[in-house]
């Protein structure tokens, strides 16, 4: 298969064919969707330069979340390790408007690529073209199943949130659950659901509110659930910056943590063991998944063999003294 022949089948120039395969601008978009299509089409490509860039290229949508710094710890690790460079790349608020971000990403062409960010079908393709493994951090959405990935157990940290609180003895438990379309919140609500059903208890639609995974969203949401007429005993939180939101609702309206009120959050970010009472969280092992990312990356990278593509790391309960059996 030769680039004269992909030209022809797109009916562009051999130097556009060219400029699309090493990711170099000048071409229009929908242009370069096409070659890349018929690139697609036929299975081209490229061969792998002997030269490496000895770059591990870690892409986030946007750095805004405190978890991020343990992302960027655990791949910064391995590439000590490996003695690589790490490039961030963040597409911002206005990624709509970055027509060619992965050119950039194309034209270094990087060992591999640690993405936070969701890619399309479009974009893994053209790293796939160019042959740069990419392994996709904590999926916010279902992946096909040849998409490498490492996420966590986020339906049995949900679980386990919700059965602490039950043994304490809790009945009246709220969530505050993250975005619908948002798969580790989901997963997280049906982990709840499944514990508190298992205890023979009936899940109050009432008591289940989805918010934005921000202290904002958790603060406006715990306040909702708070100052119903029989409000819960027991909130968990989709996320740690939710549970910050609900210590925040708390205090705003007189009750006391744990003695009025039982919160759980979820991540376990250093700064859960700061604030006062000290948060009880499920452990997502943030800078550990970083780390299988960029291990599994690399070596999908060096065509070593991959037992499998998907890697799920295990969540466990962090107990500290937000947490206590109900008030009288």
């Amino acid at each position: 298969m030769t680039i004269a022949y992909i030209a022809q089948s797109a009916g562009v120039s051999v130097p556009t064919v060219s400029k699309v395969i090493n990711g170099r601008f000048g071409v229009a978009a929908d242009t370069r969707l096409r070659v890349q299509a018929v690139l697609n089409r036929y299975g081209y490509r490229k061969s792998s330069p002997a030269r490496r860039s000895n770059m591990i290229e870690l892409v986030f949508d946007e750095l805004t979340h405190m978890w991020g710094i343990e992302v960027i710890r655990g791949v910064e690790q391995v590439a000590r390790e490996h003695r690589l460079g790490v490039v961030l790349t963040e597409f911002g608020p206005q990624r709509g408007a970055i027509r060619y971000w992965i050119d950039d990403t194309l034209a270094r062409r990087p060992d591999c690529v640690v993405t936070v960010a969701q890619l399309t079908d479009d974009e893994r393709n053209q790293l796939r073209a160019q042959g740069i493994p990419f392994v996709v951090f904590d999926p916010t959405v279902e992946l096909p199943d040849d998409v490498p990935f490492v996420g966590a157990t986020n339906w049995n940290g949900g679980r386990s949130a919700t059965r602490h609180l039950i043994d304490l003895g809790h009945r009246r438990i709220a969530i505050i659950a993250g975005p619908e379309l948002v798969l580790c919140c989901q997963a997280r609500l049906d982990g709840y659901r499944s514990a508190t059903e298992a205890a023979g208890l009936r899940v109050d639609a009432e008591f289940v509110v989805r918010a934005p995974l921000t202290q904002e969203g958790g603060y406006a949401a715990a306040l909702a659930l708070l100052r119903r007429p029989e409000r819960p005993t027991a909130i968990f939180a989709s996320n740690d910056l939710q549970a910050l939101g609900v210590y925040q609702a708390a205090r705003t309206i007189g009750l006391c943590i744990p003695a009025d009120l039982s919160v759980v959050g979820f991540d376990d970010l250093p700064i859960a063991a700061l604030v006062d009472p000290p948060m009880t969280t499920i452990h997502q092992p943030l800078t550990e998944m970083a780390v299988a990312a960029a291990e599994l990356a690399l070596a999908l990278g060096r065509g070593g063999e991959v037992r499998q593509a998907g890697v799920e790391l295990a969540t466990t309960l962090t107990v500290r003294q937000s947490t206590a059996p109900p008030a009288g």
